[in-house]
C-alpha cells in the first residue's frame, strides 16, 4: 500500500496497557495484599468458606439491583459453564428461538443444534455489527440471546423488546454486560456472567440468576438427556437451594472468591451500578470523541444505540485497507497490535479470532478513562508504522 506520513511517537503512555476483553483489568489501585483474608487451606463448606460465599452472592445482588425471590449461585466454568447449565437444564419444555449476532451466541445456537440436537429450535441471526429483527421474535418460545455481543461490539439498546406477559423463557448471557449495562430483571429468566468482565476478577467461575419462572420450569420439567453433575440444579424434583446460599456444585477457588468481594466493595465505594455505568460510560465517550474525528477507523455496530461501552470493537475503514481480503486486513492488525504490544501501551487489543479483523478496546468500570485518552495517539501511530511497513 502507499507509504503514509510517519507519526511521532507520542509522549504520554497509559499507566496500565491491559485492555484486554477476558480477563480484564484489576480495578484501579489492585494489590494482592487485598486478598489476604481468604480463607485458604480451608474446606469451602467450613463456616469461613461458606460465609464468603454468601458475602459474594449478598454483595451481588446489591450491587446489580437482583429482585427479592431471584436465586444467585455461583457456578463452575466461567460464564460458559453457567450459560450451558441454564440450556441443558431448561430447554426442551417448548420450542426455542436461537438469537446470534457474534460468536459466542453463535456458539450457544451450535450447541442446541449439534449437541442438544432440538428439532423445534429456530435460528434468528445477523452479521456482525448489525442485530436481527427484535420485533420478530416469538416469546411464547424460549429464548436464547447475548445482552452484548463480546465479539462484535453490538448490544441490545435496551429490554423493550421483551414483553412482561410471555409464555417462555428468556435466558441471557450478559457476561461483558451485567455490572455496566441496565439489567431489567423481570424480563429476565436467567441471566449469566463471569467476574473476569466488568469487575476484573479472576477466571473459572460463573454466577447463574434465576427468576421465579425459571425455578418453576426447573422443579416441573425433567429434560430427556442426562444430567452431568455440575450442571445439575434439582434433586427430586426440587431446586437445590444450598448452590443458592453458597454451598457451590463444586469447589470453588477461595482466593478468586475473595478476589471477588474485593471488586464488589470497590463498586460500592463508587456508588454501586451507577458509578459502574458512569466510568463505562466515559470510557466508551473517549473512544467514541476519538473515532469521530479519525478517518481510517470506525465502530463494527453500525447502529450508535447498540453500541457496547464495555467492549468496543473497531473496524479499519481507510479504504486501501478496507479493499484488502480479510487474511491481509488480520495481516496488517497484527502489525499494529505487534507495533503497541512491543511499546508496553496495549496489550491484548486484536478483534476475536472469528470477528471480523479488526481492534477490540476493554472500556468496562477496571480502565481508567486518562488510559484510554492516552492510547488513541497511540493507536493513530501504530497504524502510520503499519501502512509503512
Amino acid at each position: 500500500m502507499d507509504a503514509r506520513p510517519l507519526l511521532a511517537t507520542p509522549q504520554v503512555r497509559p499507566q496500565n496497557p491491559r485492555f484486554s476483553s477476558g480477563p480484564c483489568a484489576k480495578r484501579p489501585g489492585w494489590e494482592l495484599s487485598a486478598l489476604k483474608d481468604a480463607p485458604l487451606g480451608r474446606s469451602h463448606r467450613a463456616t469461613p468458606g461458606k460465609s464468603k460465599l454468601k458475602q459474594a452472592i449478598d454483595l451481588t445482588r446489591a450491587v446489580l439491583r437482583v429482585p427479592e425471590g431471584y436465586r444467585i449461585g455461583i457456578v463452575p466454568a466461567s460464564d460458559t459453564g453457567a450459560y450451558e447449565m441454564a440450556m441443558w437444564s431448561l430447554l426442551g419444555e417448548r420450542p426455542v428461538t436461537m438469537m446470534a449476532w457474534e460468536s459466542f451466541g453463535a456458539g450457544w445456537v451450535s450447541d442446541v443444534l449439534k449437541q442438544l440436537k432440538l428439532e423445534d429450535a429456530t435460528e434468528v441471526v445477523a452479521d456482525y455489527g448489525k442485530l436481527p429483527d427484535l420485533a420478530a421474535i416469538d416469546f411464547d418460545t424460549d429464548v436464547c440471546f447475548t445482552w452484548n455481543g463480546t465479539t462484535s461490539g453490538v448490544k441490545v439498546p435496551n429490554g423493550d423488546f421483551i414483553p412482561a406477559n410471555r409464555d417462555g423463557l428468556t435466558l441471557c448471557d450478559a457476561t461483558s454486560a451485567a455490572f455496566a449495562q441496565d439489567l431489567p430483571f423481570d424480563k429476565l429468566d436467567v441471566v449469566t456472567f463471569s467476574w473476569q468482565k466488568v469487575l476484573g476478577g479472576e477466571a473459572a467461575h460463573g454466577v447463574i440468576i434465576l427468576s421465579p419462572r425459571a425455578v418453576e420450569r426447573l422443579e416441573s420439567y425433567t429434560p430427556a438427556w442426562p444430567m452431568p453433575k455440575i450442571f445439575r440444579l434439582t434433586k427430586g424434583g426440587k431446586l437445590i437451594e444450598g448452590i443458592f446460599s453458597g454451598a457451590t456444585i463444586n469447589t470453588p477457588s477461595m482466593l478468586c472468591v475473595e478476589d471477588y468481594i474485593d471488586a464488589l466493595n470497590w463498586a460500592n465505594g463508587l456508588g454501586g451500578l451507577d458509578g459502574l455505568k458512569n466510568r463505562a460510560d466515559a470510557n466508551f465517550g473517549a473512544l467514541n470523541d476519538w473515532v469521530s474525528k479519525t478517518d481510517w477507523v470506525d465502530f463494527l455496530a453500525e447502529v450508535p444505540e447498540t453500541r457496547s461501552n464495555t467492549s468496543v470493537c473497531l473496524k479499519i475503514v481507510d479504504p486501501e485497507v478496507a479493499a484488502m481480503d480479510d487474511d491481509a486486513q488480520s495481516a496488517f492488525v497484527k502489525k499494529m497490535t505487534s507495533h503497541l504490544d512491543k511499546e508496553g501501551v496495549a496489550f491484548d487489543i486484536g478483534g476475536y479470532r472469528d470477528a471480523p479483523p479488526g481492534l477490540r478496546i476493554w472500556a468496562g468500570a477496571t480502565v481508567e478513562t486518562s488510559d484510554l485518552q492516552a492510547l488513541t495517539p497511540w493507536l493513530d501511530w501504530a497504524f502510520a508504522q503499519a501502512t509503512n511497513a
